[in-house]
């Protein structure tokens, strides 16, 4: 069901559950994301697994369901023949396939159209180095073309996620304004940096003072290094924070597969909670099982709006939200 409340107030009442990783419920269904577009190659022709991977975190309990378009920009579509308007079009898409899936139940959904770094574009695992020798100005211009046209689509939210840099978050929060929408943004760090070795006091309070940022923290990041982050963003910002880590194994962008032991564990919830998070879920490698175990905590704390639960745990996966 399509909320009839903004999302920041959602927020300020009670945690609200976002969805888990996209790509690996994708190919849990089958589908080859071995393309540099990831899942966005799939806006163009099984688009309809898209739709599915969303209702599984419906069914799961999510109520916020991050859109396909990570990956998906101008640039990555034109290396595919793909003109401005038709990759117009797939942005819309994304959004639309995200707000079907959402109308499969009566609780509110909320869609938020992922807004990923100039990094993810490149599809060399440089999101996760960030320090791309480009200006921000240069990134706010990369940028802006496609949050207007996602802005146009007419999400709930923008999520500028996985932004590894100081640099591109500052060109992201210019990027954004004057859409009309809430964003919110959200770091990929390692320990108490960004993953450029930024500290994070600093990276956090960018937002400090954006009033249309209605939710600041990180994401695809390990676990471990979730519930001091959250700590640093509520203290820096004021601000509710999202987080939603990966699930604790690496990627190797060099030979494109994921190294070491999950180490995902839905009861950190009650931790980032006290820290001040109120926007929670998962990231790479994390599943509708999980989501359903996060969504099954915050119903037993009566701090999260869920319904029905269940679904299957994805397995495998591409270094995607």
């Amino acid at each position: 069901m399509q909320p009839d409340r903004p999302l920041a107030a959602a927020l300020a009442e009670s945690t609200v559950l976002l969805d888990g990783g996209l790509s690996n419920q994708l190919e849990a269904q089958g589908c080859d994301l071995s393309d540099e577009l990831w899942s966005a190659r799939l806006l163009l022709d099984e688009d309809r697994q898209i739709e599915a991977a969303h209702r599984a975190y419906v069914r799961a309990g999510a109520q916020v369901l991050i859109t396909s378009g990570y990956q998906a920009t101008f640039e990555g579509f034109a290396r595919r023949g793909i003109g401005r308007d038709r990759a117009a079009e797939l942005f819309a898409r994304s959004v639309e396939l995200a707000r079907r899936a959402g109308g499969a139940t009566d609780r509110e959904i909320w869609v938020a159209a992922s807004v990923g770094p100039y990094g993810a574009m490149l599809a060399d695992g440089s999101e996760y180095r960030g320090r791309y020798g480009l200006s921000v100005r240069e990134l706010e211009r990369f940028h802006r073309p496609r949050i207007e046209a996602l802005a146009a689509a007419g999400p709930d939210v923008l999520a500028l996620e996985t932004v590894p840099d100081v640099d591109e978050a500052e060109a992201l929060l210019r990027a954004v304004e004057g859409c009309g929408l809430p964003v919110w943004l959200s770091y990929s760090v390692a320990g108490d940096r960004t993953r450029a070795g930024q500290p994070l006091e600093t990276a956090f309070a960018l937002a400090a003072g954006h009033e249309r940022v209605v939710a600041v923290g990180v994401n695809c990041c390990d676990p471990a290094d979730a519930e001091r982050a959250v700590e640093t963003a509520a203290e820096v910002t004021g601000k509710p924070v999202v987080v939603y880590p990966n699930s604790g194994e690496q990627w190797d962008s060099e030979d494109r597969v994921w190294t070491g032991g999950a180490t995902f564990d839905p009861g950190r919830v009650r931790g980032w909670q006290a820290a001040g998070a109120r926007l929670v879920g998962g990231c790479c490698r994390v599943g509708p099982a999980s989501i359903a175990k996060l969504a099954d905590l915050l119903a037993a704390e009566g701090t999260g709006r869920t319904g029905q639960s269940g679904g299957t745990a994805g397995s495998g996966g591409t270094p995607e939200p």
